[in-house]
C-alpha cells in the first residue's frame, strides 16, 4: 500500500488503530466520529492512494486535545477550532470562555440531526424537555449551532440511561444562572449610548466565565464526595 506524500521515516497509524490507542482513555471513540471531526475540519489527515487515512504521531495528539476539549470543557466544535488555531494549539488553556454570545448560523431539522449524529425523534424529544430552543422563521423551526452540541451532548448521556426528561434540571439551573446575570447587566445592554452597551457585553462575558468556572468547582466537589475514600 503506497502512501501519498508521507515521508518513509515517519510511522503511520490507520484509523483503526488510532481507536484502539485512545480506548483507554475516550471510551466513546469510534471511526465515524473521527471522521466526523475530519470532515468539519478539525483534522487534515494523510491519505493512502486508495484512500485510506492515515495518522502522524502529530495527527493523534491534535486528535487527543479536541476529545479532552469536548469531554473536559464540553467546548463547541467552533470554539474548538478556535483554540487549534491559537499559539498553544489548546493544550495550555487554562478554563472556558464563553464564546456563544455572537451570532450563530441557522439549521434546519434535517442538518441539526444531521451534525449532531441524531435522529429526528430524538430531536423532538429534546426540544419537548425545552433542552432545544428553535425559533420560528416563516412557519419554519430554525436551530443555532449551539443547539448541536447540546443535542450531541443529551445523546451522548442517553447511552448511560440518561432521558432527556432526566436533563430538564440543567435547563432550569441553566436559565436560573442567566437570570441572575440579566439583572447586573441588564440596564447596560439596554443603554442608547454604544459604549455602555460594549461595556454591558464585556461585563457579561466575565460574569459568564467566574459563573461558569464557580459552577464546575461546585459540581466538581459534589462528585468527589461520590468516590468512597
Amino acid at each position: 500500500m503506497t502512501v501519498t506524500e508521507a515521508p518513509t521515516s515517519t510511522r503511520l497509524l490507520t484509523i483503526g488503530s488510532v481507536c484502539s490507542r485512545l480506548k483507554g482513555e475516550f471510551a466513546d471513540i469510534s471511526i465515524s466520529k473521527i471522521r466526523y471531526l475530519e470532515d468539519q475540519g478539525l483534522l487534515s489527515l494523510r491519505r493512502t492512494q486508495g484512500g485510506y487515512r492515515l495518522f502522524s504521531e502529530e495527527d493523534v495528539e491534535r486528535l487527543e486535545t479536541i476529545l479532552r476539549l469536548q469531554r473536559d470543557e464540553f467546548l463547541p466544535l467552533r470554539v474548538i477550532r478556535q483554540e487549534l488555531a491559537s499559539p498553544s494549539g489548546g493544550k495550555d488553556r487554562k478554563r472556558t470562555r464563553p464564546f456563544g454570545l455572537g451570532r450563530e448560523e441557522d439549521l434546519d431539522l434535517s442538518e441539526l440531526c444531521r451534525r449532531a449524529g441524531v435522529g429526528g425523534e430524538l430531536a423532538r424529544e429534546l426540544e419537548d424537555y425545552g433542552l432545544l430552543e428553535p425559533r420560528s422563521e416563516n412557519g419554519e423551526k430554525r436551530y443555532g449551532e449551539g443547539d448541536v452540541d447540546v443535542a450531541l451532548a443529551c445523546a451522548r448521556l442517553a447511552h448511560f440511561g440518561i432521558a432527556p426528561r432526566h436533563l430538564r434540571a440543567f435547563r432550569t439551573a441553566a436559565t436560573r444562572e442567566a437570570g441572575l446575570l440579566e439583572a447586573v447587566v441588564a440596564p447596560a445592554l439596554r443603554a442608547r449610548n454604544p459604549e455602555r452597551r460594549k461595556t454591558g457585553m464585556e461585563d457579561l462575558q466575565e460574569l459568564a466565565e467566574l459563573a461558569q468556572e464557580l459552577s464546575q468547582l461546585l459540581f466538581w466537589r459534589e462528585l468527589r464526595q461520590l468516590v468512597p475514600a
